[in-house]
């Protein structure tokens, strides 16, 4: 006999993963910091998180109503809320506007720029889930996604643009694109009946994951690159360090052979990675730059 109904909010949290918010929102409130040389102040890191929370959910629930076809046929994703009923398709739409008109709001209250370009950043993150249907480029397509957060927390705080967020943005693609390209090592069977695609399917696991390797050396290399133009201090540098160190590690976790701990690569190292990256960041602003 099953258990109790979970309450609908928890039901919706659980449908767009909203604990996995964790990975893109420390990025967008790194853009905000290295533009201002503190952290914003409390409007604007509220409007922040509202505008970053609304743009992920928007883009979870339609990548879930889109996804819902063949999330029916995949034995790892049989569990998910749309396909088993515990969210309708209907309450899954009221919540992709709700969230979508949240983002707008959010960016309409921060500043005239960050109006103007959420439309487009809307649309960037929403096409993103047809992205696998015709080309094995969909992971950077994931990446550009969630490389909008750095750019649109910097927008978000100077209601200026710059190229320095288009570098930490470039930065947060690649991260992304190279994680992504781990976790589709669990479909990678699934993707090819399907004619779905991406790099495990179109150049097998091996390659793939030397693909991810190569997206994760050139996350560190374009950090380095963001900390030289911006002339950020020690502080950020050792968490440059560290971040590099743990995407060693995460690609100690997982083999063709071995895909057990594509889990623990995906979802703990990688929140590891921005939330470090964040800290550093921070502290090092507000012990001063260049020091």
């Amino acid at each position: 006999m099953s258990g109790p109904r979970r309450p609908l909010a928890v039901r919706l949290a659980g449908l767009v993963k909203l604990e996995h918010t964790v990975f893109a929102l420390p990025f967008a409130y790194m853009g905000a910091v290295t533009a201002l040389g503190h952290f914003p102040d409390a409007r604007t890191a509220l409007l922040i998180l509202l505008a970053m929370a609304g743009a992920r959910t928007a883009a979870m629930t339609f990548n879930r109503i889109v996804d819902l076809p063949l999330d029916r046929r995949n034995p790892r994703t049989a569990g998910r809320e749309l396909v088993t009923g515990e969210v309708s398709q209907t309450q899954a739409r009221i919540l992709l506007a709700v969230s979508a008109g949240v983002f707008l709001a959010a960016a309409w209250l921060l500043n005239p720029l960050a109006f103007v370009l959420s439309p487009l950043a809307l649309a960037v993150i929403l096409g993103y889930s047809y992205t696998k249907r015709f080309t094995p480029a969909s992971h950077l397509f994931l990446g550009a996604s969630l490389g909008i957060a750095p750019v649109g927390g910097w927008i978000a705080a100077t209601g200026e643009w710059g190229t320095p967020p288009l570098i930490l943005g470039a930065a947060v693609a690649a991260w992304t694109a190279g994680f992504d390209i781990i976790y589709a090592l669990l479909d990678t069977e699934f993707d090819r009946r399907e004619k779905l695609h991406s790099i495990p399917a179109a150049l097998g696991e091996e390659r793939a994951l030397y693909v991810s390797r190569a997206l994760h050396a050139a996350m560190v290399v374009l950090l380095v690159w963001y900390g030289r133009v911006l002339g950020l201090g020690s502080l950020y540098v050792i968490g440059v360090f560290i971040v590099a160190a743990f995407l060693v590690w995460e690609h100690t976790l997982v083999t063709p052979q071995d895909k057990s701990r594509v889990n623990t690569a995906f979802f703990t190292m990688n929140g590891i990675v921005s939330i470090v990256l964040f800290v550093f960041t921070l502290l090092d602003a507000l012990r001063g730059r260049g020091q």
